[in-house]
């Protein structure tokens, strides 16, 4: 601030006796009042107004937000207030700064309704029924099951048959099952079922390169990684990926069948049963692992990252058997007779229908 007022000094003089002189100190004063003033009025520290709806308002129209990933919150302030959702980009910016939840806006195309306030702009902009196109994908979902998406976001049936026989996938993967990765998707409307497809395996090559899968000293080929990831998704919990990852290796080596029940249910394409029949084990099908040996043909569903990370880096253990004795209680033995007790209680909480859904 000194050098400021120095225009105004005598040749003669020297900054030590401006600093010690009645002058300076007013002049130095009257100069942070200034600075302060402006700085205040320019930047609208919290507290002052910013010009807003009332949030009584309604409307009936809508216009469409397109988020893209990685989108700042002054950026999506800017762009609402440019298409008349809000009354200013500060309004906006203000109720995001205050909540986190604005940190959990989705990417895609928005539906929000015009000349709203700033707080039912962000709920709206939360609200995933107003995500146009939307494809959300959860971990473990079968092909099966995510195709019926694309017809909800407008894609033509043939469309989609020719998107999944035409899209690039990675050198040694046979087919796009595993190759969906878990996400939430959105595509403007009048988007092709290829390009749509094609990001959905892009990312989930990027993820599978990230989790190790193509610099593990493994004999595993990354197809074959993809295949163990989808068992360890379907058959655990997420804290159990990493020892079920082990058993797989474990029952491998000495040449033991998988006998996991996700490939028959794979299969039959049954969910919500925990229980597997004796006559369900003996399909005949590469999947059915209670009748072939090693690895099924391909995955059984579309794996997430933890499951993927999971494939590539087992916890070292003997278990040999695994089976979920009680809703998130699995256990590991590598002892027959210990897992035929767990088994009998796991009939008993079966029966006793302590793995029924709780609504």
């Amino acid at each position: 601030m000194p050098w400021l007022l120095l225009p105004f000094l005598n040749k003669g003089c020297s900054v030590k006796i401006w600093h010690r002189s009645p002058l300076f100190r007013i002049a130095t004063a009257l100069a942070l009042v200034f600075t302060l003033t402006f700085s205040l009025h320019s930047l609208r520290i919290p507290g002052s107004t910013a010009a807003d709806y009332p949030c009584s308002s309604t409307s009936t129209e809508r216009v469409n937000i397109n988020i893209v990933s990685g989108e700042s919150g002054s950026s999506i302030a800017a762009s609402l207030e440019a298409a008349g959702v809000v009354k200013s980009a500060e309004a906006y910016f203000r109720v995001a700064v205050g909540n986190s939840q604005s940190q959990k806006v989705a990417p895609g195309n928005h539906e929000i309704d015009l000349g709203i306030c700033a707080t039912k702009a962000l709920e709206q902009l939360l609200d995933a029924s107003r995500i146009t196109g939307l494809i959300s994908i959860f971990e473990g979902a079968w092909l099966s099951e995510i195709i019926p998406q694309f017809y909800s976001a407008k894609m033509t049936k043939a469309d989609v048959a020719s998107a999944i026989r035409n899209v690039a996938t990675p050198k040694g993967f046979t087919s796009i099952e595993g190759l969906l990765f878990p996400a939430q998707y959105s595509f403007e409307e009048g988007t092709l079922a290829l390009p749509a497809i094609q990001s959905m395996v892009d990312r989930a090559e990027k993820e599978m390169r990230r989790a190790g899968f193509y610099s593990s000293k493994e004999k595993f080929t990354p197809q074959q990684f993809l295949i163990i990831a989808s068992l360890v998704q379907a058959e655990g919990n997420t804290q159990d990926f990493t020892k079920i990852s082990q058993v797989i290796r474990n029952r491998m080596t000495k040449g033991m069948p998988l006998q996991f029940d996700s490939t028959v249910h794979y299969v039959k394409k049954s969910r919500g049963s925990v229980f597997l029949s004796t006559q369900s084990t003996l399909i005949n099908s590469p999947y059915n692992t209670y009748k072939r040996y090693g690895l099924p043909p391909g995955p059984i569903n579309n794996p997430g990252a933890d499951a993927l990370r999971a494939a590539v880096n087992p916890e070292l253990g003997d278990w040999l058997f695994f089976i979920t004795v009680a809703p998130s209680d699995t256990r590991f033995t590598s002892d027959i007779n210990e897992f035929n007790n767990w088994k009998i209680e796991y009939k008993k909480n079966l029966r006793d229908g302590k793995f029924r859904s709780k609504k």
